[in-house]
């Protein structure tokens, strides 16, 4: 269940947001990932669709427990949502995530629909994906 993010000022100094509408959110990927459970705030994402592609990676498969995985399509629609949940994380967690998230992955800064700005990964094979 997702919980409310953390609020206080010293947490918040190196804090970087992440949303998540896929596997990040599996508890089993966090720990292997993060080394710890996240604790995150549901949102959605507008101007994206969400679709399934197969994953190649056996490290990433075998992590997981899917042969494939959600992501994010960007259509500029913005009746277009893709719902998860955001997370706070450390820099050091951010590129943690950057190593899990295989090829066919990009990292862009979007603005979800709380108003939050947050990393996201969407389709590296799209060349329409905005960097907000």
């Amino acid at each position: 269940m997702a919980e409310e993010l953390p609020n206080n000022e010293v947490y918040k100094v190196n804090t970087e947001y992440l949303f998540s509408y896929g596997t990040l959110q599996f508890e089993s990927v966090q720990m292997a990932t993060f080394g710890r459970h996240l604790t995150g705030a549901r949102d959605a994402l507008s101007g994206f669709e969400q679709a399934s592609i197969e994953i190649r990676d056996e490290a990433t498969v075998a992590l997981s427990g899917q042969t494939h995985h959600s992501i994010a399509r960007f259509t500029g629609r913005p009746s277009d949502t893709v719902s998860g949940t955001v997370y706070a994380v450390t820099p050091e967690e951010l590129q943690r995530a950057d190593a899990y998230e295989v090829a066919e992955y990009r990292r862009i800064a979007v603005v979800l629909q709380s108003g939050l700005r947050a990393w996201v990964y969407v389709d590296a094979r799209q060349h329409q994906s905005p960097n907000i």
